[in-house]
């Protein structure tokens, strides 16, 4: 009997554009053999020399992911997953706001030209402000909400739990920290859901030093662009996206706190922000609603309307309408 050997195909990612956090990101991809890998930029030979200089180094490694850069999005077809890191980085004494309008006609840009090509890939977002880029990006790809989702809470979450463990001196393996809402300034951490091993930091730490963190977490990115003076953080952001695109190729099933769409949970409709969800290879599988207090749900609200109110911004734009 003549066994039938069924066709293989590797599965692909897409990162489109070739700074630091896509760079970092497409390293990471390949080095785990998650995928092949195309890094596409409008710059030319940029992405080209990533890739070389990646594929160098991951002989060295006995590595055999594809990696390809490119600056021709027929490269990028029939991807699995697109992540877009395009868009200027923020600088010190920026804003994520301030980035909106010209980051948003990049992404506008790039969604319309990979989609085409891709139509069946889940869109990943990392560009910011996140998750007024997440709701963009949906609304120009035209995919089911479930398979559009923002890269934030948790690179959010892990600068929270980083913190938590430098100042208790403790590993960050045991701890687990909640961070909802939108990714800026009126993000949400929930000492009260955040724990050591399963004992809340509420125990463990005075309420003025959780303030203190919580603000810290709050400008986790600023604070960096401020100490490089001149970049923002990439190390985490990768790494954040990583497990997110991971979670999506393996169909691992992961809850993650992500800004996905809203329909009613957490009594918000209609607009992207970072809640918990499920992942996997069907994007977003389901929105967790946590139980939250009267104060929490006032400030996640907050946040909501801040993010709202940016969208609102955007499409006042002609070109966005």
């Amino acid at each position: 009997m003549t066994m039938q050997i069924q066709d293989y195909r590797s599965p692909k990612v897409t990162v489109i554009g070739a700074g630091n956090v896509g760079g970092m990101l497409a390293q990471r991809i390949a080095k785990q053999n998650l995928a092949d890998v195309v890094l596409c930029d409008i710059v030319q030979g940029k992405p080209q020399g990533i890739a070389l200089d990646l594929a160098q180094a991951h002989t060295i490694s006995n590595l055999d992911r594809q990696i390809i850069g490119t600056n021709d999005y027929s490269d990028t077809q029939d991807s699995d997953v697109i992540v877009i890191t395009a868009g200027l980085p923020r600088k010190e004494g920026m804003s994520r706001n301030d980035l909106l309008r010209i980051n948003a006609g990049i992404v506008k840009d790039v969604v319309q030209k990979a989609i085409a090509l891709s139509p069946s890939a889940i869109l990943l977002i990392v560009s910011n402000p996140l998750d007024v880029m997440t709701y963009l990006a949906w609304q120009i790809s035209g995919l089911p909400p479930q398979r559009v989702v923002g890269m934030a809470g948790v690179l959010d979450a892990a600068r929270f739990q980083t913190f938590i463990a430098m100042e208790l001196g403790i590993s960050t393996a045991d701890i687990y920290t909640t961070v909802l809402g939108g990714h800026g300034d009126l993000m949400l951490p929930l000492p009260r859901l955040s724990t050591v091993n399963g004992v809340p930091i509420t125990e463990l730490m005075s309420q003025e030093t959780i303030s203190r963190l919580v603000e810290r977490t709050r400008n986790g990115g600023a604070e960096i662009v401020k100490l490089l003076q001149n970049g923002s953080a990439y190390f985490a952001p990768s790494a954040a996206a990583y497990v997110m695109v991971e979670a999506i190729i393996s169909d691992r099933h992961r809850i993650f706190p992500a800004a996905a769409h809203l329909t009613g949970e957490y009594g918000l409709k209609d607009i992207f922000m970072g809640v918990p969800v499920q992942l996997g290879r069907q994007g977003v599988e389901k929105v967790i609603e946590l139980q939250l207090l009267d104060e929490e749900i006032a400030s996640l609200h907050a946040s909501a309307a801040s993010i709202q109110e940016n969208i609102n911004l955007l499409y006042s734009n002609e070109s966005f309408a």
